[in-house]
This record gives structure tokens, sequence and C-alpha cells, in this order.
């Protein structure tokens, strides 16, 4: 039997996050999707069915991040969802983290928003591991070449040739380099058609800024958010200070910009509880425009 008064206060807080979420919305002249989910199927579907029934639109778009990383080819789909239905501004805003292929999501918009808790991650494709666990794909392909490189030079062992036969199968090497130029043709593209899209001069000297120099700044870009050997890791958090200072990409850090001082308070009111609520309905993810909520988690009720 439910209890009335966990239903009555379920009730309560599915008001009040649609309250605020539409506070949210009225202050950053956007429409709002909340997506906390892994870059995976099916939740391309569940995006674009709540992107199609969002009745009223405005021409903006923000989106309120949180992801693992997941599929390119998934979230090449997820952008071009938001890119149909807006052709206006999309901005991602990064309360926590958008790892990996959520990190190449981010790279689709006009605006990145962070504060000094948010991270994004290297972009590396991820294979299953013999445990069902998703391992980082860049440094499947990283062994490899390192086993090559001493059976060139004679210096691989019996053990190692062994290891390099039963553990290396040549399919998964050409599917991680097809996924891994995927999602640097991806970030190079939306780069330059979106993020800069009005940088007309440098910062520095004031130079009128071509396309040229774009496509080579998104290459930067994309080199070195796929360079395993500066990251370390693929978990590796990339903070705002990293993106700016390392990437040398503009974000806009809603934490101590003046002028985001009220976006900043009605985000955290937001966020922080669809955050409690999922925790207390066992949700593991969730997708939530103002008309509409996905939910779904092993642990959920009701």
């Amino acid at each position: 039997m439910s209890d009335p008064e966990i239903n009555g206060s379920d009730t309560y807080i599915d008001g009040e996050l649609e309250t605020r979420l539409k506070a949210l919305e009225d202050q950053f002249n956007a429409d709002v999707i909340a997506c906390v989910l892994p870059m995976l199927a099916p939740f391309d579907d569940i995006i674009r069915e709540k992107m199609d029934d969002l009745p009223d639109k405005r021409p903006n778009l923000l989106v309120v991040l949180e992801t693992d990383g997941g599929s390119i080819e998934i979230t090449e789909r997820i952008a071009d969802v938001f890119r149909h239905h807006y052709k206006g501004e999309v901005s991602f805003v990064i309360p926590n983290f958008a790892m990996s292929a959520g990190t190449i999501l981010v790279m689709s918009g006009d605006r990145i928003l962070m504060d000094y808790y948010s991270i994004l991650g290297p972009i590396d494709p991820q294979i299953m591991g013999p445990q069902g666990a998703f391992l980082p794909g860049l440094g499947y392909i990283e062994k490899f070449n390192q086993l090559i490189a001493k059976s060139k030079s004679g210096n691989l062992t019996g053990a190692e040739l062994a290891f390099l036969l039963d553990k290396f199968d040549p399919a998964h090497l050409h599917w991680i380099e097809q996924a891994r130029e995927h999602g640097v043709d991806l970030l190079k593209k939306w780069l330059v058609e979106y993020k800069f899209k009005n940088w007309k001069k440098t910062e520095g000297r004031g130079l009128k800024v071509t396309q040229a120099m774009k496509v080579k700044r998104a290459k930067e870009i994309a080199s070195k958010l796929n360079n395993t050997k500066l990251w370390r890791s693929h978990s590796r958090g990339l903070s705002i200070s990293v993106v700016r200072n390392e990437l040398n990409l503009l974000v806009e850090d809603f934490g101590t910009d003046p002028a985001l001082a009220e976006f900043q308070k009605r985000l955290v009111a937001y966020y922080r509880l669809l955050k409690d609520y999922m925790a207390r309905r066992g949700w593991d993810y969730v997708v939530q425009t103002r008309e509409s909520r996905f939910a779904f988690g092993e642990r959920a009720y009701g």
C-alpha cells in the first residue's frame, strides 16, 4: 500500500521542481532540459520525444547536463535533435561533470557554463571489458602499439607475444580508431560552426580571426582531448581553469560572474532538489522539461 504522506510529499516536490525549472528558463530566456544520463540508447529517443512534445518553444535552449559519457553515435544524434528544434543558441551548463562523449556533446554548444566544481573529461571511446565493465579504448590502442614497437625492435618476449595474439582483436582496434576519428571530426565541426561563430578578433593582439584560424584552434583542442599521455587517466577531471588555460577554450564561470549571479542561484536551487529527489526515489537517470519527466532506476518505486 502507498503511504499518503510520501505521496503527498512527492507531489509537492514534483511541483516544486517544475516551478524551479521554469524560473531557470525565465531567467536564462531559454527552454531548459535537464539530462542526467549516459550517452547510450534509448536516451536519444527519450530526448527526442521530450523535445518533440515541448510546446511554445523559445528560440534558445539550455541543457543542464550530467553524464559519464557513452556512445559517439548517440551523442551525435542528441546534438542533432537539439539543433533541429533550436535555431538560436544551444548552451550547456555543467553543475557537476560531463565526461568523454559528454564532453564532445558540450563542444556542440554556443555557450559553455561551468564553475569551480564542474569538470569535463578527455574524449576516449570505451570498449567492453571481460567483466562487463567499460575500459578506455585509447589505452587499448596505446598498449597494442607498444607491443608492436617491441616486436619490430626484436625485444618482444614470448609471454608478450602470447598476450598480443590472445588479447588484441583487429576488429576492436579498427572500431576504436574509427570512433576516435569520428569524435575528433564532430568536435572540430561543432566548435567551428557554433562555439567559434562569434570569435572575430584574437584576445591578445586583436587580429581578425579567419576560418583557417578557427579550424586550427578546433584541431588543437581535439588533439589535446585525445592525448592520453597528457591527461594520464580517462577519468581525469578537467576543471574550468584547465579548460581555459590548457585547452584555450572560452567558458563562462557561473559561480563568479556577477552577471550570472541570479542564474547561479536558480540553477543550484533546481539542481540540488533534483539530485536529492533522485536519491530519494532511487532514480539513476532523469530527463526533464517543464512539460514532462522521464526517470529510471533499478531502485525506483512508484
